[in-house]
């Protein structure tokens, strides 16, 4: 059964089935990609999704078996599927086809805000459903230090994924974990902690001074290490491994952890 297949996936390319013949023409290509019983290839998938949404006649080719992948790379001199034809010629995988087809390629590394955006986002309109849902209303006080509350404990969550990576970042910049570095893996519950408590509007005199306490810090940490000695840094604000620059939204994050303090704080006093 396996000699047939690789058989077969050799006569694809020199027969009336090659993918550079077929993919001839216009808006035609040709797409080699792994349908196996153990795995479908998720790129395959969504290579194919994109030359039909930009109108292309697909001659789809569905690997079945192992040693149809394995010919099929030994005979094209490529390490990865899915591989795709346009016009006569082979453009590569679905990164490749992105190109190709104008479409944005995101570069390993690359520098993004996504993350921050998303997580804010998410907490503005969870903050306006809550109110929404307890008073009637989308915008008020309320609203506002929840939004806060959430973004926080959002962040925390964020960190405490891979707090071993989050600690190591932290420690380019924070100056107190770089003095105390056992503060790299207590910050997260700090912030998490104190953001829950702030949701709740319980324990104030417990969540504020540490949102004060770790605010502070972060922020003469940041300004510190971005403006005053003009380091390009990685935030460690969503996490250990997130490309989100060192600068505005970490200063941010921990200003809007301060007011939020005192906020918190005066109100329990007064």
């Amino acid at each position: 059964m396996a000699k047939d297949l690789i058989e077969d996936v050799n006569r694809r390319g020199d027969g009336p089935p090659d993918p550079a013949r077929a993919s001839r023409g216009e808006k035609r290509a040709v797409l080699y990609r792994m349908t196996l019983p153990d795995h479908t290839c998720p790129s395959g998938l969504k290579a194919r999704d994109l030359l039909r949404r930009e109108g292309y006649a697909i001659d789809d080719r569905p690997f079945l078996e192992r040693p149809e992948v394995d010919a099929f790379k030994r005979r094209w001199n490529v390490e990865t599927t899915p591989q795709i034809w346009i016009d006569g010629e082979r453009v590569g995988g679905y990164q490749a086809l992105r190109e190709r087809l104008g479409k944005p390629v995101r570069q390993k590394g690359e520098t993004s805000y996504r993350p921050v955006i998303a997580i804010f986002a998410v907490c503005a309109l969870l903050a306006a459903a809550t109110t929404w849902w307890a008073a009637g209303t989308l915008l008020s006080v309320r609203t506002a230090e929840l939004f806060v509350a959430f973004a926080m404990s959002v962040l925390g969550i964020q960190k405490l994924q891979d707090i071993e990576s989050f600690s190591t970042m932290f420690l380019n910049y924070d100056l107190l974990a770089r003095r105390w570095v056992p503060y790299g893996y207590v910050y997260p519950f700090i912030e998490t902690g104190a953001g829950i408590l702030m949701v709740a509007g319980a324990l104030i005199w417990v969540a504020a001074p540490l949102a004060l306490f770790a605010g502070t810090i972060g922020a003469i940490s940041v300004f510190k290490a971005v403006y005053l000695d003009k380091r390009e840094l990685k935030c460690a604000c969503v996490g250990g491994n997130s490309n989100v620059p060192l600068g505005f939204v970490s200063l941010s994050e921990n200003l809007a952890m301060i007011g939020m303090a005192l906020w918190m704080g005066a109100r329990a006093l007064f």
